[in-house]
């Protein structure tokens, strides 16, 4: 048993989609959460630039004195997973992995759309994963440009959201995808936006919050880091940027939960 909180980083308010489904999960954990802010966004900033930000981000997290650490973040995952796993173990890292695999196997139509940051594109992660489970398959990519400052400015309910989001995402349409993958955790803010441009067209669209989630339920399990039964959990916001942002993650939170 171990009642140290579980953190989960993102370069700001996006990873909240990730703490939204571990709090569903595991809802007698405590849980610390870390949104950069001061540095969002994250997607196209040069790869070493991302690796040192991540390392600072999770330097922090241990230090106050976290059990795991979930990067909720796609982008510092594609950049610097590898880094902190080596950095920090033993201590048990998870990373947002892309769902092309679900999208690939879940196909009709054999075209997947992935929505996602230029860095998360260009990683070897994403790269990787398409290669494996995407034979036979078109994989149709986007970057979601401007999303992440939608959501970070409170303007996922907007026109301009649902034109910026219609421009990335007819395309795929128009190819014929029937499976549009979430790959940044800024994206399902937008999900109402998503679901209106893809109503009627039987397409699913694919967010890997939930999946995460599981797998930080199976480390907990598999090291014996569950909290404890009388443990009374708590949740805790840090951030980079102000105490302004530092209040609007924590609002932003308690109002998702679902």
């Amino acid at each position: 048993m171990n009642s140290a909180p579980i953190a989960i980083y993102d370069s700001g308010l996006g990873g909240l989609t990730v703490w939204r489904e571990v709090r569903r999960a595991l809802p007698g954990e405590s849980l610390l959460y870390l949104g950069d802010g001061k540095n969002c966004p994250y997607g196209s900033r040069p790869r070493e630039e991302i690796v040192r930000l991540a390392d600072e981000a999770v330097a922090a997290l241990v230090a106050r004195g976290c059990k795991l650490v979930v990067v909720a973040c796609n982008t510092a995952t594609a950049a610097a997973i590898d880094f902190l796993r080596g950095k920090y173990a033993p201590m048990p890292i998870v990373g947002m992995e892309p769902a092309v695999k679900p999208a690939c196997l879940a196909t009709r139509s054999g075209v997947v759309g992935v929505l996602a940051t230029e860095r998360s594109l260009d990683g070897d992660l994403f790269r990787r994963t398409a290669a494996l489970y995407g034979r036979g398959i078109e994989v149709v990519t986007a970057p979601g440009r401007g999303f992440v400052e939608l959501v970070e400015s409170d303007r996922e309910a907007t026109p301009e959201a649902e034109e910026c989001v219609r421009r990335a995402v007819e395309p795929m349409l128009e190819r014929g995808a029937d499976q549009i993958v979430l790959g940044c955790t800024h994206y399902p803010f937008l999900l109402p936006v998503l679901e209106r441009i893809v109503a009627g067209r039987g397409v699913a669209i694919v967010d890997p919050s939930p999946a995460v989630a599981r797998r930080v339920a199976e480390l907990l399990d598999r090291y014996g880091l569950r909290a404890a039964a009388d443990h009374v959990p708590a949740c805790e916001f840090l951030t980079f940027a102000d105490e302004a942002y530092r209040s609007r993650l924590e609002l932003k939170a308690m109002g998702s939960r679902g």
